[in-house]
């Protein structure tokens, strides 16, 4: 169970490079670094949990990689020891930060900017492979055209900033923002190149079909988040406990010729989050193996 390689089941011989990773974000759930209230260069996400112990747990369960808020890599900037030897003990990699910003506000936006750049060198620093940013505000006043217009140009340029410190950049849609159904979506995805992680739960909570919105974007398909929910009550859930079918999911992941990391990231958990998690991951799995086998090239 140490090395967790999907590809290596009968049915997945050709799809080599898919592996698991797992969020820390269970383990303590997300809160907003105080500062930012006054400060927007300072509004991080963390995991109030400790990401030390969180990364212990993921790797004994077996997954293979993990994923980080940029306040965390920022609360360890002057002890980066501390995750870089729990990440090699545990023997999973550092594979993606996750970080987040309004992006509609021009006065702010150079703080924004400031930070998502801080959150590139951290990444960097610690050896990720790729950044992942939601955001999008909604204003008071509603939504305008011009708002998916400012978002687009500065997912641009969060794009630039993750290729100058050798990184991938992927949006990922959710709840509270501008990009929350279909419809939001589409109005992004023509403004801007970033790429598009999709997180299941969060586009069917958005009233999306998950499945349906990879087949819509395959060529901009960077990164994947998988959590499962509960649709009547908007509860997220470890993977097989809800009603998504994510074999649908996987499946159109393999259509659209994606064959790398595919991260669990669950809010939270009312159980254990390692329990969450190898429940997760065994659902996970059983999943990949139905799959079929890709043709030879």
């Amino acid at each position: 169970m140490r090395h967790v390689d999907v590809a290596r089941t009968p049915a997945m011989q050709e799809d080599a490079a898919m592996r698991i990773g797992h969020h820390t974000i269970t383990w303590g759930g997300v809160v907003g670094h105080p500062a930012g209230v006054t400060s927007i260069k300072d509004l991080h996400y963390l995991s109030y949990g400790s990401v030390i112990e969180a990364v212990r747990e993921i790797g004994a369960v077996g997954y293979e990689g993990t994923e980080v808020f940029d306040g965390n890599l920022a609360a360890l900037a002057h002890t980066p020891e501390l995750l870089l030897d729990a990440l090699a003990e545990a023997q999973v990699e550092l594979v993606s930060v996750y970080a987040g910003a309004n992006f509609v506000y021009a006065d702010v936006l150079p703080d924004e900017m400031a930070r998502l750049r801080r959150a590139c060198e951290l990444a960097q620093r610690f050896g990720a492979s790729r950044l992942v940013v939601g955001g999008g505000a909604r204003r008071v006043s509603g939504t305008t055209e011009a708002d998916y217009d400012r978002l687009g140009a500065a997912l641009d340029a969060v794009d630039d900033l993750a290729a100058d410190h050798g990184l991938e950049a992927s949006y990922h849609p959710h709840l509270s923002t501008i990009v929350e159904s279909p419809s939001e979506l589409e109005a992004l995805m023509g403004r801007t190149r970033i790429g598009f992680c999709p997180d299941t739960a969060h586009l069917a909570a958005g009233g999306g079909d998950p499945a349906a919105l990879v087949r819509r974007y395959p060529d901009r398909l960077k990164h994947v988040h998988l959590k499962d929910i509960d649709l009547g009550t908007g509860t997220f859930l470890p993977l097989g406990q809800g009603d998504l079918n994510l074999a649908d999911v996987l499946a159109a992941v393999v259509e659209a010729g994606y064959d790398s990391w595919l991260v669990v990231e669950l809010d939270s958990t009312e159980g254990s989050p390692q329990e969450a998690a190898a429940a997760s991951l065994a659902h996970l799995r059983e999943l990949l193996g139905q799959l079929p086998a890709r043709p030879a090239a």
